[in-house]
Order: structure tokens, then C-alpha cells, then sequence
């Protein structure tokens, strides 16, 4: 069985160092040395005729800097082809100027022929959307891992398996919007593709030899297909704070509504992760203390005592966070959020089905073990299986008919792809048309 797409070389630097965790030696440099930094026009027409000339697969990552920045674009580009070799684009240097990102498109052009291999694509292809790139064919090294029921699927763990290095990862969360970057993390970012390429030909040889080639094929296609356009942003972001499960009031819901759209306004002028400005820990406590026995708004005295609103950068915005609670203070009952939003369709703890839909409880009971039971038969993770989503609306609604016709189109509806169909209706159907140990006599 030969790989088309096959040109694999394994040559890699090691500078004697090992990893004390692990005990393997640890990956230290790109086989042909550091890459320059693409930062000028000259650089990126001499880039993209590069890649654009060589053959095979290429592979791709990018790194972001959204613990630090409002955004998540990309503010490093990592690619290599094996006859090309890697290189790093400063998407930054490209921007036009005006606010918005660069356009890459004419890249996009030069390898859209080509393979993209990325780990881990549905963290990366947002931002490489923004820049313009998106492929029509890709290879998902952490995806295909899952696929093959691998224990770990990181990047590091699948190099050390089927490489014996160790890939350094100390730099994963680094605030990479910095300039000029230091040299260590230059090489870090150039070592993320160095070995994809040799990562994708073993993998794709273990999905072909189990039989599920077929399915890696159309879980790529769907990952493509699905960053094809922009998702509808949440009708009420604020309601994604954590802690609101602490907030019991409208009041309160109110007062996370302002102070939240506050930083939001605030981090997205400073390009500030919101975060960095303002913990959401310390406005969902703030939002916490109106209770009904406590109706009162609290102002600058009680958000002196919470440790988030202490901080200095949260001090130095008080008076936006004074003016929002001011607000909500003086807000009348008809401008004060819901309490709780309308959910259509099955929540996502099925447990409170038992009392608000006890027939959807039952069939629950059946078709969540069975599907346990296959995805381990299949040696897949039952999240890749079947989305946790698709089996709660099959289970929700009873379908027309129990028959594995009725379950496919009801997979097929809720986004499962043709394979997921294809092994999971059969024993749906078996599983509805059982009588559950609970309902026998």
C-alpha cells in the first residue's frame, strides 16, 4: 500500500538534551535550521513560489495570542512542504492598516492543490479563514488519533509515540502578538510542523490498515465544510460568563449584562483579552450579592472587597464598572434580562428529562449504553461516534418509525456524517425496540 501523497523524510536535529519526564531526547531545531521570519513583500512572493513549486502535502499551524489579545487571529503562520521546507509569515506585517487582518489569498492559491495537514484543525482554521486560507483538502493528524482510539492525541504525546522525541511545548500559551520574537520561540513554532508531514503518512497507513480511512475522509470533508462561513454569534454572550450559575436575581443578570458590555467595549478598543481587564470570577460575584433579601446594587464599596476588582487594571477602569451598576441600579423591571432563557429541544444535562420528558429519559436509558458499547467495540471515542448533541435530539424526539431508515435521516439531520449513519442506526434501532431492564415486568 503506498501513500500518493507520501514523501516523507525523518531527518531531525537533537542536541543531546533529555526530557527528564519522559526519558526521550528532546527535538531542538528544523532539520534545515532556523527559518527566517516572512515580514516583507519580497520574502512572502519568494514563500509563496516556494511552497507553491514543491509537491506533496503541506503542513500548517498556527500560533494566537488569546489569553493576552481581544481577537483570536493568527499572529504566527507556520508552514512546510518537504521539498519547500518551513516557513514563518508575520501576518501582521501584512495588514492593510485599517483594523482588519491580512489577506493571504494569493498563498491560498499557490498550495490550494495540495494537502493541508493541520492538528487539531477546528483550533487553527478560524483564524486561517480570516487570513484568507481555507483548503479543500485536509488531513487532521489529532482527529485521525481519535479515529484510531489513540490514548493521547496531542501533538507532544503522538511525537513522542511514533517518534521517540520529545517536541518542547513551553511556549503554548506565549503572547506570540509580541515583536520581535525571541528566538527560542521561533525555533518552538518551526518544530509544530516539523514532523507533521511524517505524522500524517504513519497515520493515514493505521486508517487505512483498520478499516476507517472512509470515515477519516468525510470527518475532514465536514470540518472543511463547516468553516466554509462564519457562525452566528450568541444572541446573548454575556450569558457565558463563568460563575452565572451563582447569579439568582434579574437584578444581578442585569448587572453581569453592563459590566460585562463594558469590558467588552473596553477590551475590543485596547485589544485586551477581557480577561486580562477584568476576571469574569469577579463580576459574577459582584452580579452574586443582589439577592432578594439583598435587592441593593452594590457600588464601589463592595466591588473594593472582591479580589478581581482590585486589580490594578480593573482599578483603573472603576468608574465604567460605577457607571454600569449606576444603571442597573435606576433600570425598570421591563429592562431586566430573563432569569432563564426558552431552550428548544433537550437540554444538555438529560438528567432533568426524568421529570420533563420521562418518555425521552427512558429511550435516553437505552440508546447512551449502546453507544458507549459500540464506540468501545470500534475502539473510538463516543463523542466522534455520534456528537453528544445528536444523540439528545434522538433521543428527545421518538422517531416516525423504528427502523434504521428513521434513524439514519434523524442522524443525518442533526449533522452525523454518512459513516456515523451507516454503524450507529442499526443499533439505535436495536436499542429503542428493546424493553430496558426498568420497564420489565
Amino acid at each position: 500500500m503506498k501513500d500518493p501523497a507520501d514523501g516523507t523524510q525523518t531527518e531531525t536535529e537533537l542536541d543531546g538534551r533529555i526530557d527528564p519526564e519522559s526519558g526521550l531526547p528532546i527535538l531542538a531545531m528544523p532539520r534545515e535550521g532556523m527559518p527566517p521570519l516572512v515580514d516583507d513583500d519580497a520574502l512572502l512572493a519568494e514563500c509563496i513560489e516556494a511552497l507553491g513549486s514543491g509537491t506533496g502535502p503541506v503542513a500548517i499551524d498556527t500560533e494566537r495570542a488569546q489569553s493576552f489579545r481581544y481577537s483570536g487571529r493568527a499572529y504566527l503562520l507556520q508552514l512546510r512542504r518537504s521539498d519547500a521546507g518551513t516557513w514563518l509569515i508575520d501576518p501582521q506585517a501584512f495588514e492593510p492598516g485599517d483594523g482588519s487582518v491580512a489577506d493571504l489569498g494569493a498563498l491560498r492559491e499557490a498550495i490550494i492543490d495540495a494537502e493541508w495537514i493541520i492538528h487539531a484543525a477546528s483550533s487553527d482554521l478560524p483564524c486561517l479563514v480570516e487570513l484568507g486560507l481555507l483548503p479543500e483538502r485536509l488531513f487532521d493528524t489529532e482527529l485521525a488519533g481519535r479515529l484510531l482510539g489513540l490514548p493521547r492525541v496531542g501533538l507532544g504525546p503522538m511525537t513522542e509515540s511514533y517518534f521517540g522525541v520529545h517536541l518542547l511545548k513551553e511556549h503554548s500559551a506565549a503572547d506570540w502578538s509580541k515583536r520581535p520574537l525571541p528566538a527560542d520561540w521561533v525555533a518552538y513554532a518551526a518544530l509544530d510542523v516539523e514532523l507533521l508531514i511524517e505524522l500524517r503518512a504513519l497515520l493515514w497507513r493505521q486508517l487505512h490498515e483498520e478499516g476507517k480511512w472512509a470515515w477519516a475522509q468525510q470527518e475532514f470533508a465536514h470540518m472543511i465544510d463547516s468553516h466554509r462561513t462564519p457562525p452566528d454569534p450568541p444572541a446573548e454572550p454575556w450569558r457565558h460568563v463563568n460563575g452565572l450559575h451563582t447569579v439568582h436575581s434579574r437584578r444581578g443578570l442585569a448587572l453581569v449584562r453592563e459590566i460585562w458590555g463594558e469590558r467588552d467595549r473596553l477590551a475590543h478598543d485596547l485589544d485586551r483579552a477581557p480577561g486580562k481587564i477584568l476576571p469574569d470570577k469577579a463580576i459574577s460575584e459582584l452580579a452574586g450579592r443582589i439577592t432578594k433579601e439583598s435587592p441593593e446594587v452594590p457600588g464601589m464599596a463592595q466591588m473594593d472587597t472582591i479580589v478581581g476588582f482590585k486589580r490594578r487594571n480593573a482599578r483603573r477602569y472603576r468608574g465604567r464598572w460605577v457607571a454600569a451598576a449606576t444603571r442597573v441600579a435606576r433600570m425598570p423591571e421591563s429592562e431586566l434580562p430573563r432569569l432563564r432563557v426558552p431552550h428548544e429541544g433537550p437540554s444538555h444535562q438529560p438528567r432533568n428529562w426524568q421529570r420533563t420528558n420521562p418518555d425521552a429519559w427512558r429511550r435516553w436509558q437505552r440508546v447512551r449504553p449502546a453507544m458507549n458499547r459500540l464506540a468501545k467495540a470500534l475502539q473510538v471515542p463516543p463523542e466522534n461516534l455520534i456528537a453528544p448533541e445528536t444523540l439528545r435530539w434522538l433521543a428527545w424526539e421518538p422517531l416516525e418509525a423504528v427502523d434504521a431508515e428513521h434513524a439514519a435521516a434523524r442522524l443525518a439531520a442533526h449533522g452525523a456524517r454518512e459513516w456515523q449513519c451507516r454503524l450507529c442506526a442499526p443499533v439505535l434501532v436495536a436499542a429503542l425496540g428493546a424493553t430496558p431492564p426498568a420497564d420489565r415486568d
